[in-house]
């Protein structure tokens, strides 16, 4: 359904821990499946639903958000612990998933896509005949 690994997650987390790097660090996600549908949720707390931009391309999706700083240009700033700039993930989809029907809302800072399973991936009954008392049907 979707590709666990994303090696440079990994690779901006040590980065971030050597170099101390200000980039804003990926958008934490969880995703499973429930029923005929693949549901993701990011966590983008404090962003503007107009800067969130998603994409589809064969089988990549693309999420990118940005956060403002709260503070005018103007200003002395005292403490500046929320990442700010733009966040971006990239998600590789498997064949069995409908990525013409992406279901996307925002709500409370938790950006969800439902993303239906594709007809040709959900079980399917096939009918068996022969043997002379007619056709059967079994479940798969």
């Amino acid at each position: 359904m979707l590709m666990r690994t994303d090696p440079f997650r990994e690779f901006d987390r040590l980065a971030q821990q050597v170099f101390g790097s200000t980039r804003p660090a990926a958008m934490q996600m969880d995703a499973y499946r429930a029923g005929d549908d693949f549901i993701v949720h990011f966590d983008l707390p404090g962003i503007d639903p107009e800067t969130i931009d998603l994409d589809v391309e064969r089988n990549v999706l693309n999420v990118r958000a940005e956060r403002r700083g709260p503070a005018p240009e103007d200003a002395e700033m005292i403490v500046s612990e929320r990442p700010t700039g733009t966040f971006t993930r990239q998600l590789f989809l498997g064949d069995t998933l409908d990525t013409e029907h992406i279901d996307a809302s925002y709500d409370a800072g938790v950006l969800t896509l439902r993303i239906p399973v594709a007809e040709q991936a959900k079980p399917r009954r096939i009918q068996i005949s022969g043997g002379g008392t007619g056709p059967r049907q079994l479940d798969h």
